[in-house]
């Protein structure tokens, strides 16, 4: 009995003595250029948006510019940032027979790994809500406004980030499975299929006479 009073104590102190440092270690940002690039495309793109204007009076080269900078963010939030500051990462693939599926991984969190920290993940879930509230707005503007040219690229903000967003709730809330789990599920089929190949490609007894 004292000797587990004592451990208690132990843990007890050490939990206090590390308050300062596990604070420290929430509000580091361990991925600083992840970081940026996740508010900087997106930013950008709504930051043009409201003064193309004042930049170029091409409709055009506004309009492939804005849709230039959400497709680096589509592909950098949904490739990097999501799994270098949450843990978390969505994508489709094809099987063999030519279905579809969409995948949802959420990485174990631990203090050991590469998960970005909690500031990390503040400033991801905030530029992935925000930003597509944003565009929607902007939607409704551009509708009552009757800027109609403007619509298409509207719309197209609105289904990019919202894309996103909806993949990253879903490995959130809806679609919580370990990278080894899938990755075992996955090796485990190429072993049965070649096992099961191996089997038909031997050859039968033949008959002696």
């Amino acid at each position: 009995m004292k000797q587990s009073l004592v451990d208690d104590t132990e843990d007890v102190s050490l939990d206090f003595g590390n308050e300062e440092e596990l604070a420290l270690r929430k509000a580091k940002i361990r991925h600083p250029l992840a970081t940026f690039f996740h508010l900087f495309f997106r930013v950008s793109a709504i930051i043009t948006y409201l003064f193309c204007d004042w930049f170029s009076k091409s409709f055009v080269a506004c309009f492939v510019t804005i849709l230039l900078l959400l497709s680096f963010d589509f592909w950098s939030v949904k490739n990097v940032t999501g799994r270098l500051m949450v843990g978390l990462r969505w994508w489709n693939q094809i099987d063999e027979d030519g279905k579809s599926h969409w995948i949802f991984e959420a990485k174990k969190v631990s203090l050991n790994n590469s998960t970005g920290t909690e500031a990390e993940a503040r400033i991801f879930w905030l530029g992935l809500i925000i930003c597509p509230l944003i565009w929607t707005v902007f939607f409704f503007s551009t509708l009552f406004s009757l800027k109609l040219k403007w619509l298409a690229l509207v719309i197209a903000g609105i289904c990019l980030q919202t894309a996103n967003l909806y993949g990253y709730i879903h490995c959130k809330i809806g679609g919580q499975k370990s990278i080894t789990k899938v990755t075992s599920r996955f090796l485990s089929q190429a072993v049965f299929q070649r096992e099961c190949q191996d089997e038909f490609q031997k050859p039968g007894p033949t008959n002696i006479k």
